[in-house]
């Protein structure tokens, strides 16, 4: 018998009218998505671990990374568009944080699900 075989062939229509008022808006789902496919690449993480730290320019991170201040600023680019970071300016400056609180819990509860031992 396949384990992954479903052995209940109908759910109630009652239950799955439930069910389906709880999911949410398709655009709800796609910014979601759009989200974890942006943390899905290693050097916006590091960005977003470095930044979780403290407030720093484009500069500081990409020396820091050792890459380019062209692929830094393309990689923020990218995590300001999904409002993951934001920026201020400083004169000629520009500093980079995390958008909220929520972005630090979301990596860390991901870092902390990696680092599990089974």
């Amino acid at each position: 018998m396949d384990r992954d075989s479903c052995q209940v062939k109908h759910l109630s229509e009652e239950k799955a009218n439930t069910l389906r008022k709880d999911l949410f808006t398709k655009d709800t789902f796609h910014d979601l998505a759009e989200t974890f496919k942006v943390l899905g690449d290693p050097t916006r993480l590091k960005i977003i671990h470095l930044l979780s730290k403290q407030e720093l320019c484009v500069c500081a991170l990409a020396s820091i990374l050792k890459v380019t201040d062209s692929v830094t600023s393309h990689q923020l680019r990218t995590l300001r568009n999904l409002r993951l970071v934001k920026f201020r300016k400083d004169g000629q400056m520009t500093y980079y944080t995390l958008d909220d609180d929520h972005i630090k819990n979301l990596f860390n509860e991901g870092l902390a699900h990696v680092r599990e031992r089974k």
